[in-house]
């Protein structure tokens, strides 16, 4: 069978997924504990990865390869002639101190790029991501004898930092390793646990974050005649960069500013000789974000000329990641294998476009530093974490109106529900891929 063959839905051998799924359940449990007590920073996931490598070698059918682009691990099954099919993990944490009270939350410290000490916690559900491959991975080695083809695990650092998937990229992944004919992946989220949500083309923005330093004369603040202050540079050029969402951009393509950093000076009568920003762009569209960010460095240039700085601000690209574009017929064939296995019930539709952003996709774009065309088509679909009983007491008639009520990723409140979340991370993954791998 070829990738692109549609598969009968009563050929997935739904009894046994699940079978094998609630067996090795308590064993993902644990693990997921265990990854949620101990997470990493981005880039920084040296005991996640080694529990990963360890964990697929004991599985004893595929060629493990740790240290892809840093941190990450890959995963080969070679199962005879038939498709390649990637699934792919996050493993990385978020700095932020934990809030949610669970006997198992994390006390983790670690520490920034920048040298700071930080507390380190799982607040984006990279853990469920990579507990759940996991399951998947020992799952789909026991049914081997019912496909045939190449099963490809990715386990993916610095995805908060969208750093992860170009280092693995720039590591030669799909050439080192079977280039995939599809690249399946799932995040969890604030809907309600047990089921799986999809949705066709844009899913999420893409996104450019930026470093700014503006540079100024530094002096005494009682006479700021004698100075330059970069900071009164950064505050008008932080007023007039919110005219670029409201005044140039239109508002289809969902275009974010936001300034989420500013540090400058040491002490209040002390005028500092430079300030830096860091600024979170964001966008539906990749062309419209190449527009946004070339009205950011407009704006800080003229802003710093106007306050006559003595040389122009230094503008970095820090982090960059594409628009999750999913592709449709892709999207279509894993909805309907999830709607067989789960249910119409629980297999649901993202309900709009996601404003944050995930590198996700830049694992099936082509380019000379990854690897030549064509495109890989992916379909990356929304995992429901919270409990069923939460979900059904949050205030809202409708999806949009429960989700503004619950704690999200990235809040220090955020805890998936493990065992129903799981059990159906681990059987979403499976049911994808034995959607594309050929029958025996």
């Amino acid at each position: 069978m070829r990738a692109d063959d549609p598969r009968g839905q009563d050929q997935l051998p739904g009894q046994a997924i699940q079978e094998l799924t609630d067996a090795i359940l308590p064993e993902i449990e644990a693990l997921y504990e265990d990854l949620h007590r101990h997470p990493e920073l981005s880039m920084q996931e040296t005991r996640t990865a080694a529990l990963v490598t360890e964990c697929v070698q004991a599985l004893d059918a595929y060629a493990v390869t740790p240290g892809v682009g840093g941190t990450g691990v890959v995963g080969v099954l070679r199962n005879g002639e038939g498709p390649t099919v990637a699934l792919r993990a996050d493993m990385d944490a978020l700095p932020l101190e934990e809030k949610t009270t669970l006997p198992y939350a994390s006390q983790a410290m670690g520490t920034t790029p920048d040298g700071r000490a930080v507390h380190v916690m799982h607040a984006c559900g990279h853990d469920v991501h990579t507990a759940s491959l996991l399951g998947a991975a020992d799952v789909l080695a026991h049914l081997r004898d019912g496909w045939r083809g190449t099963l490809l695990l990715i386990f993916q650092p610095g995805e908060e930092s969208s750093a992860g998937a170009e280092a693995m990229l720039h590591d030669g992944i799909f050439t080192r390793f079977p280039r995939p004919d599809v690249l399946l992946g799932q995040h969890d989220g604030p809907y309600p646990a047990g089921t799986v949500l999809h949705r066709p083309g844009v899913t999420a923005n893409a996104c450019t974050n930026l470093r700014v330093r503006i540079f100024g004369v530094g002096g005494h603040g009682a006479m700021p005649e004698t100075a330059v202050d970069p900071i009164l540079i950064a505050a008008s050029a932080i007023v007039r960069l919110q005219a670029i969402v409201s005044r140039e951009i239109p508002a289809r393509h969902l275009p974010v500013v936001t300034v989420g950093s500013i540090h400058a000076g040491t002490r209040p009568n002390i005028i500092p000789d430079e300030a830096v920003m860091e600024i979170t762009l964001r966008s539906t569209d990749d062309a419209v974000l190449d527009q946004i960010e070339a009205a950011v460095r407009r704006i800080i240039a003229a802003e710093a000329e106007a306050a006559r700085a003595p040389r122009p601000a230094e503008i970095e690209v820090t982090e960059h990641a594409p628009v999750l574009n999913n592709d449709a017929q892709t999207t279509e064939r894993v909805a309907a294998a999830h709607r067989a296995f789960f249910g119409a019930e629980r297999t649901l539709d993202i309900p709009g476009v996601h404003p944050a952003s995930e590198d996700f996709g830049a694992f099936g774009l082509a380019s000379p530093d990854h690897f030549p065309p064509p495109d890989i088509p992916y379909c990356y679909w929304a995992l429901g974490a919270i409990s069923p009983e939460t979900w059904a007491r949050t205030r809202g008639e409708t999806a949009l109106e429960k989700l503004s009520h619950l704690p999200s990723p990235h809040s220090p409140f955020f805890a998936p529900d493990p065992l129903p979340t799981l059990r159906t991370g681990v059987a979403a993954l499976t049911v994808a891929a034995l959607e594309f791998l050929a029958q025996p």
